[in-house]
């Protein structure tokens, strides 16, 4: 549970600032932006150029840090995204082949610098976590479609295209999904 809600917090983290900036019509540089162009931000998005002492990046925008270190007040959205999706939805949810046998099930999902999902780490295969393997695919490999006020995943693959995929693991040292080493 508690894995859960902090994969949640993660996701709404990196993803408030983009929907502010879509919301709010701001581009790049304008004061109280989030995102730019690439140009305008050079490699970081949303705060991951920080300056010290809540000194602006070179994308000219403030990171949610750096507010946080100078007391800036949060922005607050008075409405919500209409095509956005709860994490809900994905996180520890079952994946099915075309064929409705499950395949898989969603552990994470990996976000660019812009908050937009690019893969989506499916666990496929053993029993009570013993065996198990952990593959990534294209975000728009996962379809969503929803049955009986359920929200149900599916991917164009089969469990033994995923069990020879290569493999990954979450190197909690860094934070990060790693080549898995068998």
């Amino acid at each position: 549970m508690i894995k859960a809600i902090m994969f949640a917090a993660t996701l709404a983290t990196a993803g408030a600032g983009v929907v502010y900036a879509q919301q709010s019509g701001t581009t790049g540089g304008s004061p109280g932006s989030t995102m730019g162009t690439g140009a305008e931000r050079g490699t970081g998005t949303m705060g991951t150029e920080r300056g010290t002492g809540g000194t602006m990046g070179r994308s000219g925008t403030m990171g949610a840090r750096e507010g946080a270190q100078t007391g800036a007040t949060a922005q607050m959205m008075t409405t919500l995204p209409q095509h956005a999706t709860a994490v809900s939805n994905w996180y520890d949810q079952n994946v099915y082949d075309p064929n409705d046998n499950k395949i898989g099930e969603v552990k994470d999902m990996l976000l660019d610098r812009e908050g937009k999902v690019q893969a989506v780490i499916v666990s496929v295969g053993g029993f009570l976590g013993m065996g198990e393997k952990d593959v990534a695919v294209p975000f728009d490999a996962v379809s969503t479609t929803q049955r009986e006020n359920r929200w149900w995943l599916s991917m164009n693959a089969s469990k033994d295209q995923l069990r020879t995929a290569p493999g990954f693991r979450f190197d909690r040292s860094k934070q990060a999904w790693t080549v898995a080493v068998r």
